[in-house]
């Protein structure tokens, strides 16, 4: 399923809520502000399909499950954002526990995705897995990353409790991480702030 978000606020009535959204099934955007970008993800409780909508009405691009994306449309798309939550904790490989764990080590491998640009976001809970944040999102990094794509949208660890995470790399996040559980307040201008931070590293 691939949905559009546009950034005119015609479509908000019925979309948002509070500060949670609603299924990503329910939005049917109208153009697209950045071509040539896409937003891919893969949730098992909503969280990660929630924050990409943040994401995407911010930068107005299109959001897909990865479950659902074939190869070729992937590498029709000159940047990529992928987000993952992070179920198997501790683990070295498959820890999101989605349709990531299939296409990072079944589908990715056969890919030829050299020079691609790629974001990286993730999820996690930082008070009930503190020494395991957002490790899922460490993973996306390593596995895109090794596959000789351009890694943009690092940022700071300033502002969160946790205590380890497979997702930093020289005291930076290799990505936008969130926690829906205990920081669901910063989501929004999070994503608004990173969608800004890519745009001056020219990732779109």
């Amino acid at each position: 399923m691939k949905f559009l978000i546009a950034t005119t606020v015609a479509i908000l009535p019925s979309v948002v809520s509070g500060f949670s959204l609603t299924p990503m099934n329910s939005i049917r955007g109208l153009s697209t502000a950045l071509d040539g970008s896409i937003i891919y993800y893969g949730t098992a409780t909503g969280n990660t399909e929630t924050v990409a909508g943040y994401i995407a009405e911010a930068a107005g691009i299109s959001v897909e499950d990865i479950g659902d994306a074939t190869p070729d449309e992937i590498k029709g798309y000159d940047s990529l954002i992928v987000g993952a939550p992070t179920w198997n904790t501790g683990a070295d490989e498959q820890r999101s526990g989605t349709t990531w764990d299939e296409f990072l080590y079944d589908v990715l491998p056969g890919m030829d995705l050299e020079g691609k640009k790629v974001a990286v976001f993730g999820m996690g809970d930082q008070e009930s897995y503190n020494d395991n944040y957002g490790d899922a999102a460490g993973e996306l990094f390593d596995m895109f990353e090794a596959k000789g794509c351009k890694m943009f949208g690092l940022t700071s660890t300033e502002g969160y409790v946790h205590s380890e995470s497979k997702a930093e790399r020289n005291d930076k996040f290799v990505g936008l991480m969130m926690d829906e559980d205990n920081q669901y307040d910063l989501s929004e201008d999070r994503s608004k702030a990173w969608v800004e931070q890519l745009k001056t590293e020219g990732f779109f």
